[in-house]
């Protein structure tokens, strides 16, 4: 095939591409490195502005494939309509799970056991004791449970939870327990003293996490979002975190970034990371394995993995 594909890593620091396409660079500079028009193969640049990753595609006339290096397809669907029927969408499962997975483990962990405060003494020079929280023997619920929900979960294994509750869309079994469906939830979370949401965003999770949600919460329970902000109503989150009823931990929020001055800032109860799940160093040999694979499965002609939709099709524009 001679045909161009586009790569946000430079090509020569990927061991193992196959040979056929002619492979460029571009990880959302100004200037294209060619004509999008003979791009057949496009992975998105990972942790840019949503509009500069989808500006090549309304004038990628070739394209077959869009691959992003997120578990998250939401900043690249807006752009779908503008692509020829019969492009499929590729997300990154495989490549954030240990990342994501980590990060969630160490929100919970530092929320419940007071870090931020700790942090915060240090600086003042004051020793800070008192009882605190651990996750031993706390009900920990996990919403959208895939490939991260289940990473979660493996890594909640020694701490010596009481219970994991799943729920993603749909019911299903697994060799750990049942995973509820979604209209199980409402009975869910009053058990739970975590909740940790790792589902996707899409018309049917936006606002999911509302003032009904969160007056669900027990009381003292705490809230993790690794998911994306727009699955947490902020207005409503707000409400129940100022009140001293719930805590929150968020590495998403809504709007993001989070803004100078925003009340998620300093409101009591509430540990902020900056989006931080996927960009660490094990993210660069993940996701270095997953391209090698696609593209040797696109160059032969061979299914891709992850595929989440296709243009022109009832689940795609």
């Amino acid at each position: 095939m001679s045909a161009d594909v586009w790569l946000p890593i430079p090509p020569e620091e990927i061991e193992g591409l196959p040979e056929g396409p002619n492979y460029r660079f571009w990880n959302g500079e100004e200037d294209f490195p060619a004509d999008p028009a003979d791009c057949v193969f496009y992975v998105v640049p990972y942790m840019k502005p949503a509009g500069l990753g989808q500006r090549p595609l309304p004038e990628m006339t070739s394209l077959e494939v869009v691959q992003t290096l997120s578990a998250g397809i939401d900043h690249v669907v807006p752009a779908l309509a503008s692509l020829p029927p019969g492009v499929r969408l590729c997300n990154a499962r495989g490549v954030h799970e240990a990342s994501t997975a980590e990060l969630t483990l160490t929100l919970v962990l530092a929320s419940l056991r007071g870090i931020p405060d700790f942090v915060r003494a240090q600086d003042r020079g004051e020793w800070l004791s008192g009882f605190r929280p651990a996750l031993a023997d706390k009900n920990v619920l996990i919403v959208g449970y895939g490939s991260i929900g289940s990473a979660i979960e493996d890594r909640l294994a020694p701490f010596e939870v009481a219970r994991v509750a799943r729920v993603a869309r749909s019911w299903r079994t697994t060799a750990r327990g049942p995973v509820h469906p979604i209209a199980e939830l409402p009975a869910l979370l009053p058990e739970a003293d975590v909740v940790i949401l790792c589902t996707p965003l899409n018309d049917s999770t936006l606002g999911l996490v509302d003032a009904e949600f969160l007056a669900r919460m027990k009381d003292g329970a705490l809230l993790v979002n690794v998911a994306r902000g727009g699955v947490v109503d902020t207005k409503a989150l707000l409400t129940e975190v100022e009140s001293g009823r719930l805590t929150a931990a968020l590495d998403v929020t809504d709007p993001e970034p989070l803004p100078p001055g925003h009340p998620l800032w300093s409101a009591p109860g509430v540990l902020v990371s900056p989006h931080v799940g996927g960009p660490t160093s094990a993210f660069l040999p993940r996701a270095v394995r997953l391209l090698v694979d696609q593209l040797g499965r696109f160059v032969n002609r061979e299914p891709l993995r992850n595929v989440i939709l296709t243009t022109g099709t009832a689940n795609g524009s």
